[in-house]
């Protein structure tokens, strides 16, 4: 009778003849964190787990889900999971004006990787990160800077810039809005960004009386902010698109841009920039980072670029004040720019006027 396959490898294991080599148990995973919650806010540094993982928080995050936002950096499987091989790299460059559906993953100019996570057409993923999010791709994250913690500016120096402020433009409205824009006051050299942080923060001192007024003043003027010759009209109402947040944005067509820039329908409720500090944040970050104005070039690129603080005047409210139109209204924001850098501890740099 032919003996059976598990009777002869008995026979030849008590022979000798072979041996069993037993599964060695892989290291245990590391001991999950508490749990994810959409609604906490977690201060960079911090570390939670979700879906088998543990995450760490690059900067001050809330309700963005791990492993879709760039906030978050995998520390590896936790528990019983384990961790999971590096995503592909074979993702197509980012064109400019190509629509994108969510989900899609663009290989951007910087070499790093970005996440479609709202679809668009073709939006800059450094420049609104409404419509994109950093993406981990071959083990390497790219590096915006973040928002709270790395901010150039402290809190301490923001208050002593601001020793009179309105409450609603606080500090963590600002370093929440940066998220939207993370190339705000993170190109260059450490002092290029103090320059440029002082720069912005200057203008809008200007603007808004020291961060006292969140909407404008005279309100004789909030009728006249509505171009009806728009397609889209104003949908809020004639007086709807008054001067409002840090940059004080007006007119509906900046509302429109705005908003679609940041995905917040503004057009329709502009009253948001007056009700929610990241949200009137964001809206002078946009302007910043992505409007020329009467100017030749973006404020941002105008600080980055070693263009100096003037140009960026030009870039805001140019037309009214430069060229000796109104030396007054320039000196006040000049000497405020004096003032901040001196607070952070940086040259002013030259070309201070316009």
């Amino acid at each position: 009778m032919r003996r059976s396959l598990t009777s002869l490898a008995a026979a030849l294991l008590a022979a000798g003849m072979i041996s069993v080599i037993l599964p060695v148990s892989s290291a245990s995973a590391a001991a999950c964190a508490t749990a994810w919650n959409a609604s906490t806010a977690y201060q960079g540094g911090t570390v939670i787990s979700y879906n088998g993982h543990n995450w760490s928080a690059r900067w001050w995050t809330q309700n963005e889900t791990p492993g879709t936002a760039g906030v978050w950096a995998d520390q590896g499987g936790c528990g019983s999971g384990g961790g999971t091989p590096a995503p592909s790299c074979d993702h197509p460059n980012w064109v400019a004006g190509q629509w994108y559906a969510a989900g899609s993953i663009v290989r951007y100019t910087d070499g790093n990787h970005y996440i479609a996570v709202h679809e668009n057409p073709g939006y800059d993923p450094v420049i609104s990160h409404w419509y994109w999010d950093p993406h981990t791709c071959g083990g390497t994250t790219p590096t915006d800077p973040p928002g709270q913690g790395g901010f150039v500016v402290s809190e301490a120096q923001f208050n002593q810039m601001f020793p009179g402020r309105n409450a609603f433009y606080s500090y963590s409205g600002l370093t929440a809005a940066m998220s939207a824009y993370p190339a705000f006051a993170g190109a260059g050299s450490d002092t290029v960004r103090k320059q440029e942080a002082a720069a912005f923060l200057a203008n809008v001192n200007h603007e808004t009386g020291g961060l006292v007024h969140i909407v404008e003043q005279n309100t004789a003027n909030y009728p006249h902010y509505c171009d009806a010759s728009q397609p889209y009209g104003c949908p809020a109402g004639q007086a709807a698109y008054y001067g409002r947040g840090p940059i004080q944005l007006s007119w509906n067509f900046n509302y429109k841009a705005a908003g679609d820039a940041l995905g917040i329908n503004l057009l329709a409720d502009p009253w948001r920039v007056e009700r929610e500090s990241a949200v009137a944040w964001k809206t002078a970050l946009w302007y910043w980072m992505t409007q020329n104005g009467p100017g030749t070039m973006t404020a941002h690129d105008a600080m980055v670029n070693g263009r100096g603080f003037g140009e960026t005047i030009r870039s805001i409210n140019g037309s009214l004040e430069c060229g000796g139109r109104n030396p007054a209204q320039v000196q006040s924001r000049v000497s405020a720019y004096q003032r901040f850098t001196q607070i952070l501890g940086v040259s002013p740099g030259g070309n201070l006027s316009c």
